[in-house]
């Protein structure tokens, strides 16, 4: 098989589950595994300002973010995971009996728990892309002028997989009934949703600067 040969059967298979009817794998998990491949360009980029005589200076700081970059593409991956995993158990306590009036309030309260959890998962699948954003930013700041397209994409991977998260947070948010609980998820998902598009919006400014001049 040719290195570059990337129609891998678990490529397929992955792309050919989320095609399908099945409720999981969905969006979210579609955007930990866009996160992941964006915090994998960061690290390219820093691997290719490592050990550059031209960036010497700046060898401990990209090798930091390389460490750093490949310890948020495993938790993204992780979390892609956690993802499916959460919205089958919402799937499940839909399922559960609602027969007796104990059941139906037994199911109500299961469902609620489940929708908060299909909340966390997306909302943590945010908080990685922030910070692959945050590392592409360092990235493109100081490292290798000749890969600067592969950590700009990386942030654009990140930024895109961070909008798509907050969807499946908004989506879940719109069921749950604990109204303190939907108002702290916004405000963190609002932030995060800030904090990620400024810096991604640096990044591509600076970025287009670079290529100008």
């Amino acid at each position: 098989m040719s290195d570059h040969d990337f129609k891998s059967p678990s490529v397929e298979m992955f792309l050919g589950r989320l095609s399908s009817d099945a409720p999981t794998p969905g969006g979210g998990t579609a955007a930990a595994v866009t996160g992941a491949m964006g915090a994998s360009l960061v690290a390219m980029l820093a691997n290719l300002t490592v050990g550059r005589k031209k960036y010497e200076a700046n060898e401990e700081l990209m090798q930091a973010v390389a460490d750093q970059a490949a310890d948020e593409r495993a938790r993204l991956l992780e979390l892609a995971a956690d993802d499916a995993a959460a919205y089958d158990a919402v799937g499940a306590a839909f399922k559960l009996a609602k027969e007796s009036d104990e059941e139906k309030a037994q199911r109500s309260e299961a469902i609620q728990e489940a929708l908060k959890g299909a909340c966390e998962t997306p909302l943590a699948i945010m908080e990685r892309c922030v910070e692959v954003i945050a590392l592409a930013k360092t990235a493109v700041q100081y490292g290798n002028k000749n890969a600067l397209s592969d950590g700009a994409a990386g942030a654009e991977f990140a930024r895109s997989a961070l909008r798509v998260a907050s969807y499946n947070v908004k989506i879940n948010l719109g069921s749950i009934k604990d109204a303190e609980y939907a108002k702290n998820a916004r405000t963190r998902m609002d932030e995060m949703d800030y904090m990620g598009a400024n810096a991604a919006t640096w990044i591509d400014s600076r970025v287009n600067e670079i290529w100008s001049s």
